[in-house]
């Protein structure tokens, strides 16, 4: 059983826990974390899904993903997920989160960065990774078009490449 700490709608601690997939009360939410990882030529790391997750099988994705455990921080939580799915020490020391998108179930800190990893230095988790690649906005946005990325609003991948490029994220 995952727990995650449970906050109202102003982000504010309840103190108390919950299980990461039961049905929350009304009011309770949790947080999630997203890592995208740019290279200093502007593309996108994304990794593909395995056909055995739950939510979205198979489907490419953004760099990571996942869920922040109890008496986590958000950048914590980024940091373990990115070390689990992708087996590569991310340091988001001085990183925050650049944009929170309020799901129904609480909130999403994208944290985006600028980093030249090369492929062959990541390891992938079997259980919920099968594949990872760079791909530009042109080239993820015809794949939301197809169906194989998990369809994120459009204007929302357009975002993130440019907020990317607006405010120069750290490098490392």
């Amino acid at each position: 059983m995952e727990l995650v700490d449970l906050y109202d709608e102003n982000r504010i601690p309840l103190g108390r826990t919950g299980e990461r997939h039961e049905k929350h009360a009304p009011g309770e939410y949790r947080t999630v974390v997203h890592v995208c990882v740019f290279d200093r030529r502007g593309r996108l790391l994304i990794q593909q899904r395995t056909l055995e997750k739950v939510i979205w099988p198979g489907m490419w994705d953004v760099s990571v993903g996942g869920g922040v455990d109890a008496g986590e921080t958000s950048r914590q939580g980024a940091e373990r997920e990115f070390r689990e799915e992708l087996g590569y020490p991310l340091d988001l020391t001085g990183v925050r989160p650049t944009v929170t998108v309020h799901f129904s179930g609480g909130f999403d800190d994208f944290f985006l960065v600028v980093r030249d990893l090369p492929l062959e230095s990541l390891t992938l988790q079997t259980e919920e990774v099968s594949a990872v690649r760079y791909v530009t906005l042109e080239e993820l946005l015809a794949m939301v078009e197809d169906g194989s990325f998990i369809p994120y609003p459009p204007s929302f991948l357009r975002y993130l490449f440019e907020t990317r490029d607006t405010f120069g994220f750290p490098t490392k």
